[in-house]
């Protein structure tokens, strides 16, 4: 069964929802009312009880404190969003790199990326620790990599040798991430059943396109490229 029965919602940039086959309500960097989606998508959630936040850019943050108060989630993220975001009453639990978490039946893994990560406040930068991607086991261990914001390292190998994703959800839109060549070749390193392309669109800057990802690809890989609607769920 794809996904493992799960069913998955991308709402444009970066976020996604998953819906587990056990009916877990999963947001990964939630910025539900990006450019690239629509203002809806933040009144279309009916039910939260994970966020999972790769790195400190509002775009990835999102709206997870307006969603924490309304559905008091579990949140994972790196240490220092974590205390960022406790100051503003979310209960955040603070991961680091190679920290794994179970979860009611699901495990959660933080896992390197290659990006930064701060935001901006008063006019002054902060700094919000590393950025992560999340290896997500689900309930009957299918594997989804979300790599957050990233662009080529040596560790991708590392995550596609030791975790086995069957799914990656991977950055084309370049300037700021992976653009088309560069996330086709991290496929190869992670060697997916199914692949989404991700963070394209949203702005000018980001230029890389789903078109341009499938036609950089080799093989097989051609055909294992899921490409998104914002707000359309896949099963």
């Amino acid at each position: 069964m794809r996904f493992g029965g799960a069913k998955i919602k991308w709402f444009g940039h970066s976020a996604f929802q998953i819906i587990t086959k056990e009916g877990k309500s999963i947001l990964i960097d939630p910025w539900l009312n990006s450019p690239g989606g629509d203002e809806r998508f933040l009144n279309e959630i009916d039910k939260v009880d994970v966020i999972l936040i790769t790195h400190g850019h509002s775009d990835h943050i999102g709206n997870t404190v307006e969603l924490y108060r309304k559905f008091k989630p579990a949140v994972y993220c790196i240490f220092e969003i974590a205390q960022y975001l406790g100051a503003q009453g979310v209960e955040a639990v603070g991961m680091n790199i190679g920290g794994c978490v179970e979860h009611e039946g699901l495990n959660f893994c933080m896992v390197e990326a290659s990006h930064s990560s701060a935001v901006i406040e008063n006019n002054e930068i902060v700094y919000l620790g590393n950025p992560a991607g999340f290896v997500i086991t689900l309930e009957d261990g299918f594997k989804i990599y979300h790599a957050g914001d990233t662009g080529l390292f040596g560790g991708l190998s590392i995550i596609g040798d030791f975790y086995k994703p069957d799914l990656v959800m991977l950055p084309i839109g370049g300037h700021f991430t992976l653009g088309p060549r560069e996330a086709a070749y991290a496929v190869e390193l992670l060697k997916p059943k199914y692949i989404i392309p991700m963070h394209f669109g949203t702005f000018p800057l980001l230029k890389g396109t789903p078109l341009e990802f499938v036609n950089a690809l080799q093989g097989e890989y051609k055909d294992r490229v899921i490409i998104p609607e914002a707000g359309k769920t896949i099963e």
